[in-house]
């Protein structure tokens, strides 16, 4: 299973497994942050709340060079979409940053704001121009349009929600990303940790897998480039690293107890959509 990947020929190589924060529980510690760095986990996606990764990225120095940052952008207009990127770039005390995703754009018509005249898009684009960004994507949950969006050529990366219970992308992304050779980031790789719970329909003697192993299901699909963990604390985060010690595909016959258990999972707690 590949480990590294380069999302665009002017950024260094990240390892495939992301490290992203919440903003619903801000628990990580910078140092948490230099330790999933220490193994090798270089793409950080900020959630824009004040945070230990925020500290954290103040506190790179040279390795500011090896870290790509990521962060979801929610202006939909020009003028405040930078506003809002200037006022990332003074909150972390860098002077770029590496990809842009606009926030969760879930209809079309947000898209037609973002895109057009005097859209947000002018001002990430206009970044791009000046070297403040690399790449400028797009967030969604739903998949249709955000295939559809990519299929313009208007953006230079995917960011979408993947794992065993919604494998929807594998139908309506993942060959659209492929045909345009697109980086897709994924999220909810765990579903919120529901795929790491028992469901009434499991078979006698059942455990759920591990984190990890949600991870592993998800970066086994060659068109993940990016699979984020959002660890809520030091343990979480020290249990998903265990993942590189045994980096590797799936055996056939975990992939089934892996897409099954989703499969359940799904079937069971219907109420995420």
């Amino acid at each position: 299973m590949q480990r590294w990947v380069k999302l665009a020929d002017n950024l260094p190589e990240v390892c495939r497994l992301g490290l992203a924060t919440r903003g619903d529980k801000p628990e990580l510690m910078p140092e948490d942050c230099f330790h999933a760095l220490e193994k090798g986990i270089n793409y950080w996606n900020w959630c824009g709340v004040e945070d230990g990764m925020s500290e954290a990225i103040r506190q790179l120095g040279a390795k500011r060079k090896q870290t790509v940052i990521a962060f979801q952008l929610e202006a939909r207009t020009e003028d405040d979409a930078w506003r809002e990127f200037e006022g990332v770039l003074k909150a972390l005390r860098v002077d770029k940053v590496e990809v842009v995703t606009f926030y969760y754009v879930e209809h079309e018509s947000e898209w037609q704001t973002i895109a057009g005249e005097n859209g947000a898009l002018n001002a990430m684009l206009k970044g791009k121009e000046q070297g403040l960004v690399n790449l400028v994507g797009l967030t969604s949950h739903q998949r249709k349009l955000a295939a559809k969006i990519a299929d313009t050529g208007s953006i230079d990366l995917l960011m979408v929600r993947y794992n065993a219970a919604h494998t929807g992308a594998e139908r309506d992304v993942f060959p659209v990303t492929q045909r345009l050779n697109m980086p897709v980031v994924v999220y909810t790789c765990t579903r919120w940790t529901q795929l790491m719970k028992p469901t009434p329909f499991d078979p006698p003697n059942f455990s759920p897998p591990p984190a990890r192993e949600w991870y592993r299901f998800a970066l086994a699909n060659p068109s993940v480039s990016v699979a984020l963990m959002a660890p809520s604390n030091r343990k979480e985060l020290d249990e998903n690293l265990t993942l590189l010690d045994d980096w590797r595909l799936p055996t056939e016959s975990e992939f089934e107890v892996l897409r099954q258990h989703g499969e359940r999972v799904r079937k069971y707690r219907k109420w995420f959509p």
